[in-house]
């Protein structure tokens, strides 16, 4: 082990962390490069995994031994956006007070990602026989896909893992399950006419409307399936319309209309399932109806974002490994997504566990407590025992 690494404290990291703006329209290669650096002054193995364009990277660093697979802590380095927010103190400059420290990030989810490096150098001391890899991604508030290049590369040129723990916040409660998350554009291409002769022409607000009330029926069916599993609040997979956006004037039929729906699906839900179902209306009713007095229109859908459930997995190793770690009896869900779908895809056993609580994630003046940090950082030690006695 090196013994020139600076040793900083979990809430000293957690400074250093939510100083860099990586709200996720911002690149996160200032907050990489100095990750990169403590880890290079604590000798530690990691590659650097960049995005297409190089302007944000994943970083994946492995404490311990290099030719075997260990404990992933997952962990995202982008925050969602302080514009409009009436923040008491400046969003990046980390403020401790009363028993809280205070900027974006702070819980979700630099404190995870903080807890994770400032343990460092007690993972090394701790003579680890299964590794802890650290994965820090990108733009998991945007589209989750930051994860996906490093997660590709694992059991194919790196080790493939046990096990991996996304540390999104949870009050240190062991989370097996999340619905998904799968947001759509779609557009609909009508004819402009004067609305006195409506046969000249083609109303996409008109046909928009109606494929909106389709997407109600689908999300009323999905309220009556319900959820028989019996762990998710709703209890249903959700399906909802947030934007739309189209016409001209009252006088004139319109020539688009655009709306932005999404699905959030229980994970026993075939992902295709609904935008199929929206895909059969459209060829069988609404795309026949636009162009009833003329090939006048077109509908295009086009997915934007696709965060994979995650799925119970009961008695997997993630799961009673972090039971024993958190020392708790029993798994819960959440209703946020999280990148933990896409490690379950990939065969890795997968759980969601970090400190501090969803409730202030995203809002002015979020803020993670101390004692969960704490908890966390207690949380972290137990782990590195647990992996140098297996």
């Amino acid at each position: 082990m090196s013994s020139q690494g600076q040793r900083l404290t979990p809430l000293e990291m957690l400074s250093k962390l939510v100083s860099f703006d990586t709200v996720s329209s911002n690149s996160n290669l200032p907050l990489i490069d100095f990750v990169e650096s403590y880890l290079q002054s604590w000798n530690v193995p990691y590659i650097r995994v960049p995005n297409e364009t190089g302007d944000k990277a994943a970083i994946y660093a492995t404490i311990g031994p290099q030719d075997r697979g260990g404990i992933v802590l997952s962990g995202h380095t982008d925050v969602v956006p302080v514009t409009g927010q009436a923040w008491t103190s400046d969003p990046f400059t980390l403020r401790v007070d009363n028993g809280r420290a205070y900027g974006r990030g702070a819980v979700d989810m630099k404190a995870f990602d903080a807890l994770a490096l400032a343990l460092i150098p007690e993972f090394q001391t701790a003579n680890l026989i299964t590794p802890i890899h650290i994965l820090l991604s990108y733009d998991e508030e945007t589209t989750c896909l930051g994860v996906v290049d490093v997660i590709r590369r694992l059991g194919h040129d790196l080790p493939m893992p046990k096990a991996a723990i996304v540390g999104e916040p949870t009050m240190m409660e062991v989370v097996d399950a999340h619905k998904s998350v799968v947001t759509f554009s779609t557009t609909v291409h009508g004819f402009e006419a004067h609305s006195s002769k409506p046969y000249l022409g083609a109303s996409a607000v008109m046909t928009a409307a109606e494929l909106i009330a389709e997407l109600n029926r689908i999300g009323d069916e999905m309220m009556e399936r319900g959820d028989t599993s019996g762990r998710f609040d709703p209890p249903y997979t959700t399906v909802h319309v947030g934007t739309i956006a189209g016409g001209t004037a009252r006088n004139i039929l319109s020539k688009s209309c655009s709306f932005h729906w999404e699905f959030r699906g229980l994970p026993s839900l075939d992902p295709q399932e609904i935008p199929a179902r929206l895909e059969r209306f459209v060829e069988e009713v609404a795309l026949k109806r636009l162009n009833r007095f003329g090939e006048f229109g077109r509908i295009e859908t086009k997915l934007e974002v696709a965060v994979p459930g995650l799925a119970p997995d009961p008695g997997s190793f993630a799961e009673t490994f972090t039971l024993r770690l958190a020392g708790k009896n029993q798994t819960q869900t959440v209703p946020f997504g999280t990148e933990a779908g896409h490690y379950q895809a990939a065969g890795i056993p997968t759980v969601v566990c970090g400190p501090g609580s969803i409730d202030q994630a995203h809002q002015p003046d979020e803020y993670i407590t101390l004692d969960q940090l704490e908890a966390g950082a207690a949380f972290m030690r137990r782990l590195a025992a647990m992996c140098a006695s297996s």
